[in-house]
């Protein structure tokens, strides 16, 4: 029983710890950041769910921060060794590289995905799932970024992203492109909703 409460109280600090490290990245730079505080548990699940855990193939995590989200996958069931996580900021890739020793951390900008990744992938991705705050960002920006994922992706592979918007953060009438969303998650501070992009 004392080994199952040291165990217990050594994750809480931990959790307490990524979400001061959000505060401070978020303080230093709002734009990056998008959060203030790690996506909760539920929504991170939500996002694991729409990957393919059968593939082989690498599954792309843009804005993994201090791995919520890559948590998720893992307990979904990817095998850390496919995850590929796109995180600009130097610090988060520390903990990161710290954290996931299988997965391939890669110190770069996800908005420039091509530059970012043109010596990592063997295989088209079974999955990008991203946790970056595209409404923050410029449309033309967006609609660059799900190009280039598309060109990283395996045919009918999911672009996965989430916000707290109440609009979609690309729109859902791009020629060739199939969108659904998940139901809006209320439980998720502030409350968030999936959406899913797939190319025809």
């Amino acid at each position: 029983m004392s080994l199952q409460l040291s165990a217990r109280a050594s994750k809480k600090p931990l959790r307490l710890d990524d979400e001061v490290r959000f505060l401070r990245s978020w303080i230093e730079k709002p734009l990056h950041m998008g959060a203030v505080m790690p996506s909760g548990r539920i929504l991170a699940r939500t996002m694991a769910q729409y990957v393919d855990v059968g593939s082989t193939d690498p599954v792309i995590e843009l804005g993994p921060g201090t791995g919520a989200i890559t948590n998720a996958l893992i307990e979904h069931g990817v095998d850390p060794k496919r995850l590929v996580l796109v995180e600009y900021d130097p610090g988060f890739c520390a903990l990161l590289r710290d954290r996931y020793p299988q997965a391939t951390i890669v110190q770069g900008d996800a908005y420039t995905l091509r530059d970012s990744l043109w010596n990592v992938l063997s295989a088209r991705a079974s999955a990008i799932v991203s946790g970056l705050p595209l409404v923050t960002k410029p449309m033309l920006t967006r609609l660059k970024l799900i190009r280039d994922a598309f060109a990283t992706l395996a045919p009918g592979a999911p672009f996965v992203q989430f916000t707290y918007s109440v609009v979609p953060p690309i729109p859902k009438s791009l020629p060739g492109i199939s969108t659904e969303a998940s139901e809006r998650i209320w439980m998720n501070l502030p409350p968030a909703r999936v959406w899913v992009y797939r190319k025809r």
